[in-house]
């Protein structure tokens, strides 16, 4: 009988996540629209989740489908121009009046503490109050907008105050003025000026939609604010995917580490994003978190476990940890998230114009991905840059592939004398060889 639990295995893996959150400070947008759906009791659950791990929370919560369905319950119909709605003292007044009901709503759930609910024995402080500053957007085009403002400026300081205190600090999307007026403004500028300001390590935009995607319709995981912003021009204006993706691309252009886009439809998406490697929507970086770079010494263990399993199948000759090291100058890597899933070794020969490309290893969850090609590309670069202008290798399980990237099938004889002399007849390896332009 199966004794084992899935979870068990999930949350071993999910520790490295568990751990790199700890301390970090996340601003977490959540659209109106998940409230307005009944979304809203288990989005509380996974942040307190997130509080008891140590996270750092802001949390900015959108009201624009409640203050719709007030205003037309008012037959109050509000001018919009380019999704913003001119905010007059008759719109105001519900925007005032959702946004504090909302509020308290928030607040009683994230004190929720009895034997039978998720927060049992998790005490958490929950403030708000006038941490966002505002000023109004004017006249625009003819257009006095009146009481819609845009952020002035997050009080960081007093942010970073409640924060070490332990609290979850909560902002509506209200800002307030040094004339004592009160201005309704976009959240998912709340929660970019809030990101930035604080130096914020993630800032997360829970929408209604899964993330980007390419033209398959497949999910694009990761992207540069300059791959993404021209489906910002292509968005609709004051649409939700125009105002997320205009705060993801400010926030990673200003320093904000990762920004991540994700459905709250999907009741895993947060716990998802965060404690799997590779997450389950779009993250806006300016860093990429899969690189290919040289190897350290630092890698020496994350090669050990990526080769080992390829080593025990006979596809690679065996390396101990000591030769990892005395070569690790020969080694680049892929690094995906700080761990090691690709690798590739250029070994110099002395006194000729030949190199061994060696140990190219891809870890098996991320085949498929092209990461064979770019190590070998990057190695044929290191080759050239030396002035060499041939490399060989020596494989038993994938000539087809090598011979498919530009290789031809040679002999021994073709080999550098040193490598003749250590070649080994039992592994019968098949030697090829390619040419460099």
């Amino acid at each position: 009988m199966d004794t084992r639990f899935p979870f068990v295995d999930w949350f071993r893996n999910a520790s490295p996540y568990i751990n790199a959150h700890r301390g970090r400070t996340f601003v977490i947008l959540i659209e109106g629209e998940a409230m307005a759906s009944g979304r809203g009791e288990q989005l509380i659950q996974d942040l307190a989740l997130l509080h008891t791990l140590g996270v750092r929370l802001v949390v900015v919560f959108g009201i624009r489908p409640q203050v719709h369905e007030a205003l037309t319950a008012a037959g109050v119909e509000p001018t919009r121009i380019d999704g913003r709605w001119v905010a007059d003292r008759a719109v105001m007044a519900h925007v005032e009046q959702v946004a504090a009901h909302q509020r308290l709503w928030l607040e009683a759930r994230l004190s929720l503490g009895l034997p039978s609910t998720p927060l049992h024995g998790v005490e958490l402080s929950v403030i708000s109050g006038n941490l966002v500053t505002a000023k109004p957007l004017g006249v625009r085009e003819g257009v006095d907008f009146d009481h819609s403002g845009e952020v002035r400026r997050v009080r960081a300081s007093a942010i970073e105050g409640l924060l070490e205190k332990g609290s979850l600090v909560l902002l509506p999307p209200l800002g307030f003025s040094s004339t004592g007026e009160v201005f309704d403004l976009d959240a998912s500028e709340v929660a970019q000026h809030a990101a930035v300001a604080l130096k914020a390590d993630k800032l997360i935009l829970l929408g209604e939609s899964e993330g980007l995607e390419d033209e398959q319709g497949a999910l694009l995981r990761q992207l540069s604010p300059a791959e993404a912003e021209p489906r910002l021009s292509a968005a609709v204006p004051g649409s939700e995917l125009a105002r997320h993706l205009q705060a993801a691309c400010t926030a990673a252009r200003k320093g904000v580490a990762r920004t991540h886009l994700l459905s709250w439809r999907n009741h895993d998406a947060l716990l998802g994003e965060l404690f799997t490697r590779d997450g389950v929507g779009t993250m806006i970086t300016q860093h990429r978190y899969e690189q290919l770079r040289p190897a350290t010494l630092n890698d020496v263990a994350g090669l050990l476990e990526l080769l080992e399993p390829l080593e025990r199948r006979g596809m690679l000759v065996a390396r101990s940890r000591e030769r990892l090291e005395h070569e690790i100058d020969d080694y680049m890597v892929i690094e995906r998230d700080g761990m090691v899933i690709g690798c590739a070794a250029l070994h110099i020969f002395t006194d000729t114009s030949i190199a061994e490309l060696a140990c190219v290893a891809v870890h098996d969850s991320y085949r498929g991905g092209e990461r064979g090609e770019r190590l070998v590309e990057a190695m044929e670069r290191r080759a050239r840059q030396r002035g060499l202008t041939e490399v060989f290798v020596l494989t038993t399980h994938t000539a087809h592939w090598f011979v498919e990237h530009g290789f031809r099938a040679a002999s021994l004889e073709d080999l550098p004398p040193l490598k003749r002399e250590t070649y080994n007849h039992a592994r019968k390896s098949k030697v090829l060889v390619k040419q460099l332009a």
